[in-house]
């Protein structure tokens, strides 16, 4: 018994399911320039939230933990570490949040489009009719983005925008350098305990023994759940990109119909080819290179389609 995921996509290659006389023309694009974001009162939330515990995290790192620390040294090399790691995290974030996922052109399957593609007989195209669009294959429809994504793996709340095919780097890095200043934090707080039992509270802190205390229980929890949260999701995400498989499709089971290739190929299509430390930057955008080898198959024989 087929899936229901596979009784659609028998539907969607039925010629008369296309019905391209329905379908606007596509809006003019405004340039390449223009800054994705989405919408969504959810995902604008979560952001805000993500950010705030963030810098919260520097408030009790820097004014709580280092600077009433006796040893300069030590204080000027985690500060350096934490607030660099931080500033990545937050910069990965903001990537991650405004790039294009990879949308597919909204509107695009219209008459005309779908003879430019000259298409040979026995041949059909999937069409998405949310969006009225030409979607290539492993493309799956976002009901937030309210776009078809390429090689979509998730909507995440926490960038306000979905893992997609362009910004899924940045989305990695973003778990990575959460989890790096989660640990670090954590170390620091533990440090800083066993200091303060030590010594007299009121001289390792320049808050109250009370709010420090305080302040410092809440960076625990925070960093402990954070920590687990973004490592296994960092796990998750390199497992999809070594196996080339996304979490829709592996959720949906869905049939491979794409080339087989190795691991760090795989890894070299989402960070950039040749490796380099520009893979640990979100400022770098990945140059895919020769490792740039989807095919985007629009019917049953390989033709491909830029969906640019």
């Amino acid at each position: 018994m087929k899936s229901p995921a596979h009784r659609t996509r028998d539907i969607e290659r039925q010629a008369g399911y296309l019905r391209p006389e329905h379908c606007a023309p596509p809006p003019p694009r405004s340039g390449s320039d223009t800054m994705w974001f989405i919408r969504d009162g959810c995902g604008i939330v979560c952001g805000v939230i993500t950010w705030f515990l963030v810098l919260y995290a520097e408030f009790v790192v820097v004014f709580v933990v280092l600077l009433p620390a006796k040893n300069v040294l030590y204080s000027l090399f985690n500060g350096v570490i934490f607030n660099g790691l931080a500033f990545l995290a937050l910069a990965s974030h903001a990537r991650a949040m405004c790039t294009d996922p990879g949308a597919v052109p909204k509107g695009n399957a219209t008459k005309e489009f779908i003879e430019s593609l000259q298409l040979k007989p026995g041949q059909v195209v999937y069409k998405c009719p949310k969006c009225c669009s030409i979607k290539p294959d492993r493309a799956h429809h976002c009901s937030v983005c309210k776009r078809c994504i390429k090689k979509m793996d998730h909507h995440c709340p926490w960038v306000n925008n979905c893992v997609g095919e362009s910004n899924q780097k940045y989305f990695v890095l973003f778990t990575l350098y959460i989890a790096l200043i989660s640990f670090h934090a954590l170390i620091l707080v533990a440090f800083h305990f066993v200091l303060c039992f030590e010594d007299d509270w009121t001289k390792c802190s320049n808050f109250s023994p009370p709010a420090t205390v305080i302040l410092l229980i809440l960076l625990c929890f925070e960093g402990l759940l954070f920590l687990i949260f973004t490592a296994v999701m960092f796990g998750t995400q390199v497992h999809s990109i070594c196996s080339d498989e996304t979490g829709i499709e592996q959720l949906k089971k869905e049939e491979r119909r794409w080339a087989k290739r190795s691991k760090w190929m795989n890894l070299k299509v989402v960070f950039g080819h040749p490796f380099s430390v520009s893979w640990l930057s979100p400022f770098a955008t990945p140059d895919h290179g020769k490792a740039d080898l989807y095919q985007y198959i629009v019917g049953r024989t390989s033709t491909s389609m830029n969906s640019s």
